[in-house]
């Protein structure tokens, strides 16, 4: 839609009534030049952590289902709040739940997907109001029932608002864009002012956690722009886009370190292709996102290795049972001690050399690595947890990051 933007601010951003005032006054600003808003925000600071600890005071094993009506509280608690100040400095607005906002989800409950949004009703709503202020992270699936999204859930609601009514989004959280790598870890990272789809898709997916995976993949497929910045700094952020549209493309754009991993092993001493079948059909059905992937047979054993997040523990412990039951001699250890490291870059398609420099910057500084993946983009890496930071170092020197 023509003068239409989608923004979004993270829950640090709306962290008090403070914060949801200035940035109401920012919004006001931007409607006095002329343009139509679809503001999506999170729950306000560390609201849903809390709501998470009532939860674990009477159970560590919750009704999903009901898990998800409660978390859903957080964010349609920021959009009234945010829209009651809006009103109030005279800017027409009115917010909206997922449900209302006609955000139809399919999957899971707390891990769902976005199926479809009604695009038509946004837009008539935008011809009454000129700021329309949607829950983040939540929808409803087929049975009426309040759905959420899971990690990065409203950066995924803020760029699939975007694509169904063809409008640019800007994302506003508590970095200034994105960095080469993750500046606590390395200070002297580079700030980018742009990045390409599908190195951004890739450094999310390793674990850099500026953005998830999700929201880029939809922004890839429909051609959203997505503008990333600091709430409220003035400071330029960064534009991820097309790379046909980048004006500089880097060998190796950033390095990416995922401490929140498990890596599992698993070995059936009597291979058979039902074997595999069932362990993935397992984790598709727990909606277990698994990487660094690896199968070795070898004497009729076969050998399965893969990383997945700490957070699927007890779905991952329920495969396990359900794995153990139905095959003998089997046998399987999980190692959370590890981390992913990975290093980016479009630019590794055209030139030789950088898996050499990786590898050869490891060894010669007395790094393990016990399980190596590759893309045409990114190499990745399981190393002790213990040597990650070193490691991250010593590729921003290398490359130059």
């Amino acid at each position: 839609m023509e003068n239409t933007v989608v923004l979004k601010f993270g829950g640090t951003s709306v962290g008090t009534i403070e914060k949801i005032k200035k940035i109401s006054n920012y919004l006001k600003q931007r409607v006095y030049k002329g343009e139509k808003l679809v503001v999506v925000v999170s729950a306000m600071g560390k609201t849903t952590d809390n709501l998470i600890k009532q939860v674990e005071e009477i159970t560590n094993n919750p009704d999903i289902r009901e898990l998800d009506t409660l978390l859903a509280i957080g964010e349609q608690n920021t959009i009234s709040l945010m829209a009651i100040t809006l009103n109030e400095i005279g800017i027409k607005s009115r917010s909206l739940t997922g449900m209302q906002a006609g955000i139809k989800t399919f999957g899971k409950h707390t891990k769902s997907k976005i199926a479809n949004i009604d695009s038509d009703f946004i837009k008539d709503e935008l011809k009454k109001f000129d700021v329309l202020v949607v829950a983040g992270f939540q929808g409803f699936n087929e049975n009426k029932e309040i759905t959420t999204l899971g990690r990065g859930g409203s950066d995924t609601s803020a760029v699939a608002i975007a694509a169904a009514i063809e409008s640019p989004c800007e994302i506003y959280t508590d970095v200034h864009g994105v960095y080469s790598t993750d500046p606590r870890v390395y200070p002297e990272a580079i700030k980018l002012d742009e990045i390409s789809y599908e190195e951004m898709l890739e450094l999310s997916a390793l674990g850099a956690g500026v953005l998830e995976s999700r929201c880029i993949e939809i922004a890839k497929n429909y051609n959203i722009p997505i503008y990333l910045a600091k709430t409220l700094s003035g400071k330029k952020g960064t534009w991820i886009m097309s790379k046909e549209n980048l004006l500089e493309k880097k060998v190796v754009t950033g390095v990416a370190l995922d401490k929140d991993v498990l890596h599992v092993t698993i070995i059936c001493k009597d291979f058979s292709s039902d074997f595999i079948e069932e362990l993935f059909n397992q984790l598709d059905y727990y909606s277990v996102n698994i990487d660094m992937i690896s199968q070795v047979v070898f004497d009729d054993k076969v050998n399965v290795s893969f990383t997945c997040k700490n957070s699927d523990r007890n779905f991952l412990n329920s495969i396990l049972e359900i794995i153990d039951s139905k095959y003998k001699d089997i046998q399987y250890d999980i190692k959370s001690n590890f981390s992913k490291l990975s290093i980016v870059g479009s630019g590794m398609r055209d030139v030789s050399g950088v898996a050499a420099r990786a590898f050869r910057t490891l060894c010669s500084n007395n790094i393990k690595f016990y399980q190596v993946t590759t893309s045409e983009i990114s190499i990745s890496y399981a190393i002790d947890l213990s040597d990650s930071e070193k490691a991250v170092q010593l590729f921003c020197k290398e490359f130059e990051l």
